[in-house]
């Protein structure tokens, strides 16, 4: 088999996934991401407050494993000591410990990544794939994008029209999320609570394996109230969210220490039909993301080795 020089731009499950396993497949692995460090939506956002240093899963707030090889892979991530069951959160739900993004760490530490590099365009010539906004990096003989479906519409737009329809056939929903921090504890029969609008779900952070400090929770607003908001200032937003959330909780509130709140823009994945991920051989060009394996982060695991295996075999 022939070694290739591979980039793959975002560093979320997806992208991770892959790139782990073209490594493991003797390939050398370059990881893209225009943020300070893996996660995607799977981040963790560390914060210092009043009350104490706190950490907020401001993004995916869980997951689960349904199918057997998904279950596999969360058993070795347990083993390794980065994801733990959430048993306060529900029956069957996991997290990263001791931050949502701890296996995506775990996976970005064994690969070759440059963080804070926004790719804004390819190019591709007799030579390889080259990526504007890190030039001083390649040629690459083959591509992969792992980024949300609007993201990959605008890099795949000069270089394989048919996919990047596809792409632009997948409308992600928004979500507002808000940090909050109090000064004792909020009055709950549980660790979860169930609202709607501007507070559809809360959790309570410090209820997570693997957490500690002062009280915390993860409000996230509906996808109908995050799209009919979503022009909001962070403030407004977290005004608004933090009322709503008093309401769902039914009873005062504990003083507020802090309140940050966070848009999700791209949050939830539009669904497409169609397999896991997409490899074009005459291109050297694949795409994964949880828009193709199904709106997860399973799917994102899915699409993410499917992309690798569709690769391996052209």
């Amino acid at each position: 088999m022939k070694t290739l020089n591979i980039a793959v731009i975002g560093a979320g499950m997806a992208g991770l996934t892959a790139a782990m396993a073209l490594k493991e497949a003797g390939h050398g692995v370059t990881v893209f991401d225009k943020a300070r460090g893996p996660g995607g939506r799977m981040s963790t956002r560390r914060q210092a407050t009043a009350a104490g240093d706190l950490a907020f899963d401001h993004g995916t707030p869980a997951f689960t494993a349904r199918d057997a090889d998904f279950q596999a892979q969360v058993e070795a991530w347990i083993l390794a000591g980065v994801v733990e069951p959430w048993r306060a959160g529900g029956e069957g739900l996991y997290v990263g410990v001791p931050g949502m993004n701890a296996p995506l760490k775990a996976m970005a530490a064994e690969l070759d990544c440059r963080w804070s590099v926004a790719v804004t365009g390819l190019t591709q010539d007799q030579s390889g794939w080259g990526l504007a906004g890190a030039e001083g990096d390649g040629p690459f003989d083959a591509i992969i994008l792992a980024i949300p479906a609007e993201q990959a519409a605008i890099l795949l737009d000069r270089v394989e029209t048919g996919l990047a329809e596809r792409a632009r056939a997948s409308i992600s929903t928004p979500c507002w999320s808000l940090m909050l921090a109090f000064d004792g504890p909020v009055e709950t029969a549980g660790a979860v609570v169930a609202g709607q609008g501007g507070a559809a779900w809360a959790g309570r952070q410090t209820s997570k394996p693997g957490r500690s400090g002062p009280e915390a929770w993860v409000v996230q607003a509906s996808p109908e109230w995050s799209s009919a908001q979503l022009e909001l200032t962070p403030d407004e937003a977290a005004a608004m969210m933090l009322d709503q959330f008093q309401a769902a909780v039914g009873s005062a509130l504990p003083g507020l220490v802090s309140a940050v709140a966070h848009r999700w823009r791209y949050a939830l994945a539009g669904s497409t039909e169609g397999p896991a991920a997409v490899w074009v051989p005459e291109l050297a060009l694949g795409v994964c993301g949880d828009w193709l394996g199904g709106a997860s982060v399973e799917g994102a695991w899915r699409s993410g080795l499917a992309v690798s295996e569709l690769l391996s075999a052209s």
